[in-house]
């Protein structure tokens, strides 16, 4: 009896326990409810009116050809839209959006509204009104509109400085026409560079997103919008916990430029780069993988002027630290074109300072045409050709050597094929293939080797270990 007496208090004792840790818990966990009373009065509901045309392809999603399939813009595609009964299409709920100033200027993604003849924004007080587009930047898919009204609710915006892994968020918006759905979770990451756009640094977080949310709002616990939901990795179409935002300071210097001059315009340093990893650093005499290598310098561009080299490591840019390439077109594409900046790069071991003045990002039309391929030699186990002045002119290169075959050894095991370009090998320049043979003779062992590559016009650096 005295057995079962203890086992009880003993039972009653873990139980009072757990129930206040749980409590204790509980009360740890943020509350949303006020921030989302505050907040959910200036975010919108919107639809799009697209007008029959032929052969207006019906797709779920919206993707890009360019993006891969498991990185999408969350918004449902709708189906055909069928002609109501007056004989007119009815408007399809594709998104979401937030008001940004009493007067009527609204946010949203620029693939909301993409494409559409006719914008109808629904306001929290089910008001519906036709919005006019402002501009739209399809690289930071952002669009700006305008309704026409006064004394509207409005967010207030916050900033990324201060931004950390494992704060807490929350989004409001319109998941699958659900009006003012409200989800939280936390920041995974930031400064995130994604496939689909390299000049916008995302947020990334765990909240749940789904078809619907996309241009809607991003806030951090004072009630600050801190981004615009832009993106989901999926690879099943839902949600699976990866969710990017479009950070705010990057939105407001589009939308300040939007207003302006009705585009946008990025900076731009003319240059092709890549990560430095492990073996490169060590072939570049690094201590440590940080910065971005640069793989080729365009002619004629801010950096060309500036006297940048392929094989240059970019470590720090406006005094900004470089430490991995997706770094650097954040930083440049924020500087104001024509401004001039200090750049410090590490030049064959020495570290060296670079004044260049930013020019402006072409867009996709008269974007700057990209170069070629390269490789080499015969302990590397490569047969390669003195490039002709006909193949230089055809794969846009000033020295190098032909890749003409690949046998067993180093060359192969790192990739290296027929028809690539060798313009440098252990950090120097291979004009022949006297040069090529030179180099390779005088090649350490047991360490990195990098060698300079054009390949299918796009130039990079890859690296190789000799053997005794």
């Amino acid at each position: 009896m005295k057995v079962r007496s203890w086992l009880k208090q003993s039972t009653a004792i873990f139980a009072l326990f757990i129930t206040v840790q749980l409590t204790a818990y509980a009360k740890s966990l943020p509350e949303f409810t006020e921030l989302v009373e505050e907040a959910s009065p200036a975010v919108v509901n919107i639809s799009t009116l697209q007008l029959p045309k032929q052969n207006r392809m019906n797709r779920y999603y919206f993707p890009d050809d360019e993006i891969p399939d498991i990185f999408q813009e969350f918004f449902g595609r709708p189906h055909p839209q069928r002609p109501a009964p007056g004989g007119k299409p009815r408007p399809q709920s594709l998104g979401s959006g937030f008001i940004i100033s009493e007067d009527g200027y609204i946010l949203t993604n620029n693939h909301v509204v993409k494409g559409a003849d006719q914008i109808i924004v629904r306001l929290s007080d089910r008001r519906e009104l036709e919005a006019k587009l402002i501009g739209a930047d399809k690289r930071s898919d952002l669009a700006l509109l305008k309704i026409k009204a006064k004394n509207l609710p409005t967010v207030e915006l916050g900033t990324t400085d201060n931004l950390k892994p494992g704060q807490w968020v929350i989004a409001i918006g319109s998941p699958f026409g659900f009006d003012y759905s409200v989800t939280a979770g936390i920041i995974s990451a930031i400064n995130r560079s994604l496939p689909s756009e390299n000049y916008v640094p995302f947020i990334q977080t765990d909240v749940a997103i789904n078809p619907g949310n996309s241009g809607g709002p991003l806030f951090d616990m004072d009630g600050k919008v801190i981004g615009v939901n832009s993106q989901i990795f999926t690879r099943s179409g839902g949600f699976m916990g990866l969710s990017f935002a479009i950070p705010i300071d990057v939105v407001m210097n589009v939308v300040s430029q939007l207003k302006d001059k009705g585009y946008v315009s990025r900076g731009w340093l003319g240059v092709y780069i890549q990560d430095v990893n492990k073996d490169l650093a060590e072939s570049f005499g690094l201590d440590k993988p940080h910065g971005a290598l640069v793989a080729e310098v365009l002619p004629e561009g801010p950096a060309d002027e500036a006297g940048f080299k392929p094989g240059d490591i970019i470590t720090q840019f406006a005094e900004r630290e470089i430490d991995v390439s997706a770094d650097l077109p954040h930083a440049v594409g924020q500087t104001p074109v024509g401004k001039k900046v200090p750049v410090e790069v590490v030049r064959q071991g020495n570290e060296i300072t670079l004044d260049v003045t930013i020019g402006e990002l072409p867009d996709e039309k008269g974007k700057a045409h990209t170069p070629v391929p390269a490789k080499s030699g015969n302990r590397l186990g490569l047969q390669v050709e003195d490039l002709t002045d006909e193949q230089k002119r055809k794969y846009e290169v000033s020295n190098g050597v032909i890749v003409t075959g690949v046998l067993v050894g180093p060359a192969s095991s790192v990739g290296i094929r027929r028809g690539d370009i060798i313009t440098d090998l252990h950090n120097q320049p291979v004009n022949s293939v006297r040069d090529f043979k030179q180099i390779m003779a005088k090649l350490p062992t047991n360490r990195s080797v990098s060698m300079r590559l054009v390949r299918n016009a796009r130039p990079g650096y890859i690296t190789f270990k000799l053997t005794e």
